[in-house]
C-alpha cells in the first residue's frame, strides 16, 4: 500500500549540499569541529597549523577552565591558537615550534592534567562522565543545615564551628583548590570569588553561613556537570542509528557482510525487510516502503523505487533493494547530523556565566578598596592599624557577593521548580532567563504541531453496498498489513468495533495496496493506480480522490470485480491545543514558523489551518539548522521539534524546545526545554514564567547592590561595625532568597 501526498520535491530529491557548511559567525575556538559537514578525518585539522597537539584533558568541562587554561598558556611562544571541545573536554594546540613539554608543564600546573591523542574522535563517552561523590556532597549539606540550626538554637560556637569546618571540608575542598591555583595565576575567576566569600564570612564568625553558600556553590558545579554528560549521551544514542555492518557485493557477484566505515563510494549494498540502511544511496534494484523519519521527519513512511534516495540509518519497512552508495560511512546524512548536533553543542556552551564575568570587575575593584582601607591610612596618616584592619575586614563582608551567589541559584531553582508543576522541564536557568526574549519560534510539523501519526479523516461510499459491510471488508484487509495507512484504518475500526471477516489468499499488490479472499470473493484495498489497472476508474472518481489528495490526506480504495465500493482518507491532524499555542504566542508578539521535511502541500494546509504565514519545507536536518542560524541575528530565536532529525536545529536555537512524549531521547536530551505532555501550550508558560523570574531576578540584584551601596558609604563615614556588616550580608541575602521562593507560588496559566 502506498500513500500520494507526497510533492515530487521532496527531500530525497534535492540536490545534497556538497560544500562545506562554515558558520562565520562563531569563534573557530568554540569547537574543534567548526565545520559540520567533514569527514572525521579531515575534521582532525580544523586549520592550517603546521603542528597541533591533541589532548584529553578530563576536568575541563566549563568556560571557567577554557579561560585559565587560555590565559595559562598565552605566554607560551609558537602557540598559534587553541580549539575547545568542552562537550568531550579535547584541547587542540595549534603550534610551529612550541614544546610540546612546555605546554604539557604549563597544564600540569593548573591542575589540568593533559592526556595526549592521536585523534580526537577516538573517546569513551562513559570514561567522559563526570565522577561526582553524592554522598559527600549530601553529608555536607546535611551538616551545613544542622550548623544553621545549632545557630538559630544558640548552640555553643565550637560546636557550629566544627559542623562548618567538615561541611566546608568536604564540600568546598575542591572549590578553595581550584581557587588557589587561579589566584597564583593571577585570574579571579568564580572559585576564587567562593574561596574569598566563604572565607571572609568564615573570618567573621559566619560559619554556617560559610558552610551553607560552600555547599549551595558545589551542587551547582555537579549539575552542570550531569547536564554536560547528558548532551555527551544524546550523541552517544545518534551513533547507534547507523548499523556496523553491511551486505555488499564483490567483484565477483557474491555478496558479503563488511563493516559499514569500509564500504567505498558506488558499492552495491543489499537491504532485506525490517533491516536498517548503513550507507546513503541510490537505489538501483527493488522497491520497498522506508521509514525515514529519523532524517526528514515525514509522518508516514515513503515508497521508495529504483533512482530514490535512501538515507543512512532509516528502516527498510517492507521488500528488498539494493543501491549503490554515495558517501562513506562518514560524511552520510546522519554523520552530518551528529557533528552539526557536537558543533552546536560546543558553540552554545562558550556563553561565559554572569557571575564569572561580574567577579572579573567587582572582585579586584572591592580587594583593592579594602587594601587601600586597611594599608593606607595607618601607613600616611597615622592611623591605628587594628581600627583600619577592622574596617578593611567590614567592607569586604559588606562587599562580599553572597546575596548575589546565593539569590540568583534560590530564584532560578524556584522558577524551575515550579515550571515543573506545569510538566516543563527546563535544563538550566540560562534558558529560564532568555525565554521572555523570544521573538521568532520556529516549529516542525509531524509530532510538534500535529499528532504524528496517521488517522482516518474520510470515508465515502460508491455503491449500493451498506456503509458498514464496505467497511468490514476494507478492515479485514487492512487488519492483515503492518502498512502505517492500514494500521489508521484499523485503528478507527477499532474505535468502532466492527467485527473482522476471514481472509485467505492475503498478499500485497507492490506498490499499489494489498489484496485478499473474503467469502470466496476477490477484494482489493490499494491506491488510485490501483483502481487505474484494473480497469475501474472514472472522472468522478478522479475528482474526489484529487479533493482528498489537496488537502494533504492519503487515499485508498476498496475494490472488487463489481468496481469501486468505497473511498478511505488517512492524514496527520493538528492538535486541538497547537492552535490556541499559536494563537497566544501571536498575542505575545513571537512570529510563529514552520520548519519541516514533509511536502510543500501538506506543510502549507496546515499552516494555514493554524494561521502561520511563513512556512519552510521539504528540508532536511542541515537545512533547519541552516535557517536557525540565519534568523539568530534578529534575537533570541526558539525551534520546538521532537524527531532526531531536529537535534541540530534544537542545539543551535537559543532555546530548543522538544516534545517529551513522542519525541526522541535525543531531541529531549539536546533541547533546553522539554513539554512533558507534548502541549505547546506550555511555551506560552513558559514564557510567562520567565518574565516573573527575571522581574525577581532584577528586584535581587538592585536591593543586594542597592544596600552594598549604603553601607559601602557608611564605612568611609565610619559608621558601621561588624553587627552591621553581619545584617548588610546576612539580612540581604535572606530578603532576597525569600523573594526568590514567592515563584514556587507563582501562578503562570
Amino acid at each position: 500500500m502506498v500513500h500520494h501526498s507526497k510533492d515530487s520535491n521532496s527531500p530525497h530529491d534535492h540536490e545534497h549540499h556538497t560544500q562545506h557548511h562554515h558558520e562565520t559567525n562563531e569563534k573557530c575556538c568554540n569547537h574543534a569541529i567548526n565545520d559540520s559537514f567533514i569527514s572525521n578525518e579531515q575534521a582532525t585539522i580544523p586549520n592550517s597549523s603546521k603542528n597541533q597537539a591533541v589532548y584529553r584533558i578530563l576536568n575541563m568541562d566549563c568556560p571557567t577552565e577554557e579561560a585559565l587554561i587560555r590565559k595559562k598558556l598565552a605566554n607560551i611562544s609558537g602557540i598559534e591558537s587553541l580549539d575547545f571541545d568542552l562537550i568531550h573536554r579535547i584541547l587542540i594546540v595549534h603550534h610551529q615550534s612550541a614544546s610540546l613539554e612546555d605546554i604539557e608543564a604549563a597544564l600540569n600546573s593548573i591542575d589540568m592534567s593533559p592526556e595526549a591523542i592521536i585523534q580526537q574522535d577516538n573517546y569513551d563517552l562513559d570514561a567522559l562522565a563526570p565522577k561526582i561523590n553524592w554522598l559527600k556532597l549530601g553529608v555536607a549539606g546535611a551538616l551545613a543545615l544542622i550548623a544553621e540550626i545549632a545557630d538559630f538554637a544558640s548552640y555553643p560556637n565550637w560546636c557550629i564551628f566544627i559542623l562548618a569546618i567538615i561541611a566546608i571540608i568536604l564540600g568546598g575542598f575542591t572549590t578553595y583548590k581550584k581557587g588557589w591555583i587561579a589566584l597564583k595565576n593571577f585570574n579571579l575567576n568564580m572559585n576564587a570569588l567562593m574561596s574569598f566569600a566563604v572565607t571572609g564570612a568564615m573570618l567573621i564568625g559566619q560559619w554556617p553561613e560559610a558552610a551553607m553558600v560552600m555547599v549551595l556553590f558545589t551542587l551547582a558545579e555537579a549539575i552542570e556537570a550531569k547536564s554536560m554528560d547528558r548532551a555527551r549521551q544524546a550523541i552517544k544514542q545518534l551513533l547507534t542509528l547507523t548499523p556496523e555492518r553491511a551486505t555488499v557485493q564483490q567483484s565477483d557477484g557474491e555478496w558479503l557482510d563488511l563493516e559499514s566505515k569500509l564500504v567505498p563510494i558506488d558499492s552495491i549494498v543489499r537491504v532485506k525487510p525490517g533491516e536498517k540502511i548503513a550507507l546513503d544511496g541510490i537505489i538501483t534494484v527493488g522497491h520497498s516502503t522506508v521509514n525515514q523519519a529519523s532524517i526528514t521527519g515525514e509522518s508516514l513512511p515513503v515508497e521508495k523505487n529504483v533512482g530514490d534516495q535512501v538515507y543512512a540509518g532509516t528502516l527498510n519497512e517492507a521488500g528488498s533493494f539494493e543501491f549503490r552508495v554515495t558517501a562513506i560511512a562518514t560524511q552520510t546524512t546522519l554523520a552530518r547530523i551528529i557533528k552539526a548536533v557536537e558543533s552546536a553543542q560546543g558553540s552554545k556552551a562558550q556563553t561565559q556565566r554572569f557571575v564569572d564575568n561580574f567577579a572579573k570587575i567587582y572582585t579586584p575593584i572591592v580587594f583593592m578598596i579594602a587594601l587601600a582601607i586597611g594599608v593606607i591610612p595607618p601607613l600616611f596618616f597615622n592611623g591605628i592599624w587594628l581600627d583600619w584592619v577592622y574596617k578593611a575586614l567590614v567592607l569586604l563582608v559588606i562587599a562580599c557577593p553572597c546575596a548575589l551567589v546565593i539569590s540568583t541559584p534560590v530564584t532560578i531553582v524556584s522558577g524551575l521548580a515550579a515550571a515543573t508543576r506545569y510538566g516543563i522541564l527546563i535544563k538550566g536557568g540560562m534558558y529560564l532567563e532568555q525565554g521572555r526574549k523570544l521573538v521568532i519560534l520556529a516549529l516542525d510539523k509531524t509530532g510538534t504541531l500535529t499528532y504524528g501519526k496517521p488517522k482516518q479523516t474520510d470515508f465515502i461510499t460508491c455503491s449500493t453496498l451498506p456503509e458498514h459491510e464496505i467497511r468490514q471488508i476494507a478492515v479485514s484487509l487492512s487488519a492483515r498489513s503492518d502498512h502505517p495507512v492500514s494500521k489508521a484504518l484499523t485503528k478507527a475500526a477499532e474505535h468502532a468495533k466492527i467485527t473482522l471477516l476471514d481472509v485467505s489468499d492475503f498478499s500485497a499488490v507492490p506498490g499499489k495496496g494489498i489484496k485478499g479472499l473474503i467469502n470466496n470473493q476477490q477484494w482489493y484495498l490499494g491506491n488510485h493506480r490501483l483502481v487505474q489497472d484494473l480497469g475501474y476508474d472514472n472522472q468522478e472518481l478522479k475528482k474526489k480522490i484529487t479533493t482528498l489528495e489537496e488537502q494533504a490526506k492519503t487515499v485508498v480504495l476498496l475494490i472488487n470485480e463489481q468496481g469501486v465500493h468505497g473511498l478511505f482518507a488517512v492524514a496527520d491532524t493538528i492538535k486541538e491545543t497547537s492552535i490556541e499555542a499559536i494563537q497566544e504566542l501571536k498575542k505575545m508578539s513571537i512570529k510563529p514558523m514552520i520548519l519541516t521535511g514533509d511536502n510543500s502541500r501538506s506543510s502549507n494546509i496546515i499552516a494555514s489551518q493554524l494561521g502561520i504565514t511563513e512556512v519552510k519545507s521539504n528540508l532536511l536536518p542541515e537545512d533547519k539548522l541552516n535557517i536557525i542560524t540565519t534568523l539568530l541575528p534578529l534575537g533570541v530565536i526558539g525551534m520546538v521539534g521532537d524527531g532526531i532529525n531536529d537535534a541540530p536545529a534544537l542545539t543551535k536555537a537559543n532555546i530548543g524546545f522538544a516534545m517529551g512524549v513522542i519525541g526522541s531521547a535525543t531531541a529531549i536530551e539536546t533541547a533546553d526545554v522539554a513539554l512533558m505532555d507534548d502541549d505547546l501550550r506550555k511555551i506560552p508558560q513558559f514564557i510567562r514564567l520567565s518574565k516573573a523570574t527575571y522581574a525577581i531576578l532584577i528586584q535581587n540584584i538592585v536591593f543586594a547592590l542597592l544596600v552594598k551601596m549604603v553601607f559601602f558609604i557608611l564605612t568611609f563615614m565610619g559608621e558601621t561595625n561588624m553587627w552591621m556588616a553581619v545584617f548588610a550580608d546576612i539580612g540581604t541575602s535572606l530578603l532576597v532568597v525569600i523573594n526568590g521562593l514567592r515563584l514556587l507560588k507563582k501562578r503562570i496559566l
